[in-house]
């Protein structure tokens, strides 16, 4: 899909835009159920954000882009002044920025949407250019996302056993994937490539999600509790790992779903290559390192129930943190959609931005 989809709407596995609503796959729901829903506001969208029917950081940033212009759609019915628009769509662009507050390219592309509605700079045409600007992110996450597929395919050989954490695929995304990306830019080359995929507790993205995601495109797929992980790479079953990210700091040190460091720690012990994959727009160079990355701490009913039923004892304290962060030293290689970044991270990443200015 090329600039000008925008005038034929977006569909991809993740999401759909019709012009006057944003339709999700409810990832809660997967595998077992392929149900949609249905977002006509921007309240929906955020509710949607929070509760996790989309989730990915990638994923998220495109869906409060569509947000952002659904809060347009509404404000523009009831006023025809651009700056009462402009004061209005504040309040639209603070709503769906309170969802996640790990996921950097949540707020990168409510920016990206705001700097538009300002370049615009008048009341007629903002919800078209809007529109437009919500469906070039959209389309250029994929283009990106099979960028980084391309680049990280090389670090992998064929007949290779790549071990993953949490899901980032298709879903997570508009299309394609980062790590899963990876995969799939590998096997196209006609490289054999076999996954493991940790579950990812508490929320099991990586055996609803990324298991359901690998299988469909005939992947030898392997499904691991979290707690496995150090065991299969001892007995050399796994020859890389491959995780996504939320945020990375300007340092190298990169939040990703709870459990990313342990898997990191495990890596580095049996010499196994831990690639991060992600593209520029999850690098957040206004935060030095990880230990200014804010960590969403999400409901304990996820740890104390399972399927529905409780498994824990009742007031027994619990901790949910959604991410963790893994220190920069444990990163092999970043993968961007420009390039493979190497440490030292602090210099290279700098470097890289510089250079796209």
């Amino acid at each position: 899909m090329k600039a000008k989809a925008q005038t034929k709407g977006l569909k991809t596995m993740t999401m759909e835009w019709n012009g006057d609503a944003l339709i999700l796959i409810d990832q809660r729901r997967l595998p077992f159920e392929e149900v949609y829903v249905t977002c006509a506001d921007y309240r929906a969208v955020a509710l949607a954000i929070k509760e996790m029917v989309v989730r990915g950081a990638p994923a998220i940033g495109a869906a409060a882009a569509f947000g952002y212009v659904l809060g347009a759609k509404e404000i523009t019915r009831k006023t025809y002044n651009y700056e009462q628009a402009m004061m209005q769509l504040k309040n639209v662009k603070e709503t769906l920025a309170r969802t996640r507050p790990t996921a950097v390219n949540l707020f990168w592309a409510l920016d990206r949407m705001e700097r538009r509605a300002v370049e615009h700079g008048k009341f007629e045409g903002l919800v078209r250019a809007l529109e437009e600007e919500a469906l070039k992110i959209a389309i250029e996450d994929i283009e990106t996302n099979k960028a980084i597929g391309r680049h990280g395919a090389q670090l992998l050989e064929d007949g290779f056993t790549v071990l993953t954490h949490c899901n980032a695929g298709a879903l997570a995304t508009v299309d394609y994937g980062t790590a899963l990306g990876v995969l799939r830019a590998a096997k196209e080359q006609g490289k054999r490539i076999k996954v493991y995929a940790d579950e990812t507790r508490p929320y099991l993205q990586g055996a609803r999600l990324t298991a359901w995601e690998l299988m469909k495109d005939g992947f030898d797929v392997t499904v691991i509790s979290d707690n496995m992980a150090g065991w299969v790479m001892k007995q050399g079953k796994i020859n890389a790992v491959i995780v996504g990210a939320d945020r990375i700091a300007a340092n190298g040190d990169v939040a990703n779903k709870i459990g990313t460091y342990m898997v990191a720690v495990l890596a580095k012990r049996h010499g196994i290559p831990f690639y991060v994959a992600a593209p520029t727009s999850t690098i957040d160079m206004s935060i030095k390192s990880g230990s200014e990355i804010p960590i969403e701490e999400r409901s304990h009913e996820e740890v104390a129930t399972c399927g529905g039923k409780r498994i824990v004892p009742n007031n027994v304290n619990i901790y949910n943190p959604a991410f963790d962060v893994t220190d920069n030293e444990l990163v092999t290689a970043i993968i961007t959609e420009k390039g493979i970044i190497y440490p030292p991270y602090e210099e290279n990443l700098k470097k890289l931005f510089e250079e796209g200015k």
